[in-house]
């Protein structure tokens, strides 16, 4: 049986707050470690608890330390939480600001909670999570100018990892990946773990956003959840 996904959530709202504590804390899967209504009152939490929430539900903007200054220092002093940033000030041209900063979502503050179970789901076991439309709009703030990188021979994917990266956009995890290509999960995970050596890449976000780039998907292929 797998362990519940532990969640905090963070909103200077305090209605909210606690109609997603309580919606969320009965789903199954799911556990609200605590909640917060500022960044100070977070960092705290954080700092004092002995569990850490694996996933952050964050409003963009607060009173004292907005929703992108919390996520910068997350992804400094606690790498390992994903984000998810919920706001009433969405906007799907925010999107490319938004994934620099080091978020693994970005929605908004109308969307259904089923839904966002389901996103929770996603991010948790894919690391990001983005709608079609959204990968859209990250490809038109791409410059149009960009040049064409010139890649020495050591740096070009290899048949296999190129294969790797496809499925790794499908939300295929590593242990589905050594199943459908007949290699061990650790196999799947160097691969993976080549890809980030050679793309630059930081996150599965990124390699996604890589191949795209690259031509080795097309962004009509990815998987609409």
């Amino acid at each position: 049986m797998e362990e519940n996904i532990t969640i905090a959530i963070i909103d200077d709202d305090a209605l909210i707050v606690g109609l997603l504590h309580d919606y969320l804390q009965y789903r199954e899967g799911l556990e609200v470690l605590f909640t917060a209504q500022s960044g100070a009152e977070l960092f705290l939490k954080l700092t004092t608890a002995n569990v850490a929430p694996q996933i952050i539900l964050l409003d963009l903007r607060m009173e004292g330390m907005d929703g992108i200054e919390i996520t910068q220092r997350l992804k400094t002093d606690f790498p390992d939480i994903k984000i998810i940033i919920i706001s009433s000030h969405y906007q799907k041209t925010f999107m490319g600001f938004i994934l620099k900063t080091g978020a693994a979502a970005f929605l908004p503050k109308g969307i259904s909670p089923f839904e966002l179970v389901t996103i929770i789901h996603t991010v948790h076991k894919q690391g990001y999570y983005f709608k079609e439309d959204q990968l859209e709009v990250l490809r038109e703030q791409i410059p149009t100018k960009v040049p064409r990188p010139v890649l020495e021979n050591t740096m070009l994917l290899s048949d296999r990892e190129i294969e790797v990266l496809r499925y790794i956009c499908h939300q295929k995890t590593a242990k589905e990946i050594g199943e459908l290509m007949f290699i061990t999960q650790r196999t799947a995970e160097g691969h993976k773990n080549n890809l980030f050596a050679k793309t630059g890449a930081k996150n599965i976000a990124g390699l996604v956003i890589y191949a795209i780039q690259h031509n080795h998907i097309k962004v009509e292929e990815l998987p609409i959840i």
